[in-house]
């Protein structure tokens, strides 16, 4: 997982990749590098480490228009400067930058370059090297990369530098990401349309096995049977300002702070002029005629299909299950006849789910993508698309899209309940609207949050949460939320399991943070609280308004308890960021991390 730039032009590339790459850094950010075409052949800047470090070594007297660039999540070798992008070929003619995994590459190497002597750990090289070999032979480069094409197993996304030929870059894609992007008199390449926003808004989509050879002048796109296809640009819908941080010290607590905002938005989006909700008639039919719901989904955009689990099967009496998507592509379970397939996704280029939508479009069933950018991979190969409108979300701990998927899964199923004649028993447009006015207040209440997060979580080794029905699968994102940016082990277990062999991790001082907004289960939850507490733990009890009693630490205000989900998860969301500022650690970029998961 990584992102790619590159430039072509008669501008400074150098500036161009490195402020491309510094608005990628949230996909990758291990180690980062660029090559620019300069006058006497292709240089190479990398360094492991932010787009800071490669900063401070790229030499500002090296003139060159022409360029790619590369930020790196490891998948192959440990980070290193040996190990970054972009890779040379043998004799440094060609130099190369890839996003995805190459499946076969032992297989290449050992059939192909037996004979050539690698540098890196990488799968990488093995692309750039088997380019070199094939214009040894004879092949013209576009022959050449064409070849290796026909020869990889895996996702690719490429940007290749010819030092013999500095005015073309040869780019390719299958399954990872990857634009051009079109101006006056200069072409880029871009993983995503906000890295290139300084420069343009204009770019073409590129499907899955197509070479694209880029000039400063002209953009030919062809399959991999040299034919020339013909596709329009499109206008990047992104305000550049949405991608800055303004006064906030972190992309984070900005996304936290923008909830409410993208609440009210998905209200105004999804309703009509009467002020009710509609959506699109074929999505609403292709689901009442389906027998079963099938939500695919990974990391927080499972957890929210858990939540829109409950949405469907409580508001529309639709049966649902709700799949790991990772698991789900290998170990398929035996589907109903009439399936219909919900894919949840924020970036929309989760190459787990895209497997097994692959899969499902292979048998003919329907699908339906939730999204933040309607025009990625997921989105352009479903039947149906939902977004999100929640805006560019930075950083990898993702606040505003959880929340989105929510109220947008809410909405889905309030429509479908509307076209079976079920009364809902409340105005979810309304109570939305209340759900965003209670989101705010506790977005005021961020020294109450640190407060917390220093008295329970400060010094900790662990923590656990725990909730019963709907807060249960709160419990869970807020616990994923505290491990991805503190490095807390932290752990959402359903109240009523701790007894069956999780109790026993309770020591003294333990911290549980028990989430109590469901009336059916608050007597339940509070009793689950008092048997951890007997053991030593210290308990942190976040209960909403009108279910509270002595001694719980924080009240969430009152909405209507099915959307529970969308406020309570804002505290949670608030502890773990000041919790992971207590502890030092990087807010917006955690370890091992990446925010756009493109690789299996």
């Amino acid at each position: 997982m990584c992102g790619i730039v590159g430039f072509i032009g008669e501008q400074d590339a150098k500036e161009i990749l490195l402020k491309g790459l510094e608005k990628l850094e949230y996909r990758g950010y291990d180690s980062a590098g660029i090559a620019v075409q300069a006058a006497n052949g292709v240089v190479v800047f990398k360094e492991k480490g932010r787009i800071a470090k490669l900063r401070e070594i790229v030499d500002e007297n090296v003139a060159a228009n022409v360029g790619i660039g590369h930020t790196r999540w490891a998948t192959h070798g440990v980070p290193s400067q040996v190990n970054a992008h972009p890779h040379r070929s043998t004799t440094e003619r060609f130099t190369l930058v890839h996003n995805g995994v190459i499946e076969n590459y032992e297989l290449l190497k050992n059939e192909y370059l037996q004979d050539v002597n690698f540098v890196s750990e990488t799968d990488t090289e093995v692309i750039v090297q088997l380019v070199e070999k094939q214009v040894k032979i004879g092949l013209t480069v576009e022959e050449a990369f064409r070849k290796t094409l026909t020869l990889l197993h895996g996702s690719y996304a490429l940007a290749l530098l010819d030092a013999d030929n500095p005015d073309m870059i040869y780019v390719a894609k299958n399954k990872s990401p990857l634009l051009v992007g079109t101006g006056d008199n200069f072409n880029v390449v871009a993983s995503d349309a906000m890295a290139m926003l300084q420069v343009t808004d204009q770019f073409i989509e590129l499907m899955d096995k197509e070479m694209v050879l880029v000039t400063k002048e002209k953009i030919t796109i062809q399959n991999l049977q040299g034919e020339t296809i013909d596709r329009a640009p499109f206008t990047a819908e992104l305000d550049a300002s949405d991608i800055e941080k303004g006064t906030y010290p972190h992309f984070m607590l900005k996304e936290i702070d923008e909830q409410p905002l993208v609440i009210r938005n998905i209200i105004q989006k999804y309703q009509n002029e009467d002020g009710e909700i509609e959506l699109d008639a074929e999505i609403r039919n292709a689901i009442l005629e389906s027998d079963r719901v099938y939500i695919i989904a990974c990391g927080t955009s499972y957890h929210a299909g858990l939540v829109g689990k409950q949405f469907m099967e409580r508001f529309a009496k639709v049966p649902v299950e709700v799949h790991v998507a990772s698991e789900f592509s290998y170990n398929m379970p035996l589907l109903t006849e009439k399936p219909f397939f919900i894919y949840i996704s924020q970036s929309g280029e989760t190459a787990d789910s895209r497997a097994v939508l692959v899969q499902t479009n292979e048998m003919g069933y329907k699908a339906l993508t939730i999204t933040n950018v309607p025009g990625s991979t997921l989105s352009r190969e479903a039947n149906y698309t939902l977004p999100l409108h929640a805006g560019p979300e930075i950083a990898v701990a993702s606040t505003k899209a959880y929340t989105a998927q929510l109220a947008v899964l809410a909405i889905l199923a309030a429509d479908i309940a509307k076209a079976k004649g079920l009364a809902i028993g409340f105005d979810l447009i309304k109570e939305l609207g209340l759900v965003a006015n209670a989101m705010e207040v506790l977005c005021n209440q961020k020294e109450e949050m640190d407060a917390i997060a220093k008295e329970y979580l400060a010094t900790t080794r662990n923590c656990f949460f725990i909730g019963r029905s709907v807060d249960f699968y709160v419990g869970l994102e807020g616990a994923l939320k505290l491990k991805e940016i503190s490095y807390i082990q932290a752990e959402g277990f359903a109240g009523g399991e701790l007894k069956h062999g999780t109790i026993a991790l309770i020591e003294q001082g333990t911290p549980v943070i028990a989430i109590a907004t469901q009336e059916h289960v608050n007597l339940g939850i509070r009793g689950n609280v008092k048997e951890v507490a007997a053991r030593g733990a210290n308990p942190c009890i976040i209960a909403m308004k009108g279910l509270e009693m002595e001694g719980d630490r924080f009240i969430v205000p009152a909405v209507h308890e099915a959307l529970a989900p969308l406020a309570v998860i804002i505290p949670l969301q608030l502890i773990s960021y000041y919790a992971a500022l207590h502890r030092e650690c990087d807010v917006d970029k955690p370890r091992n991390l990446a925010k756009s998961v493109t690789v299996e």
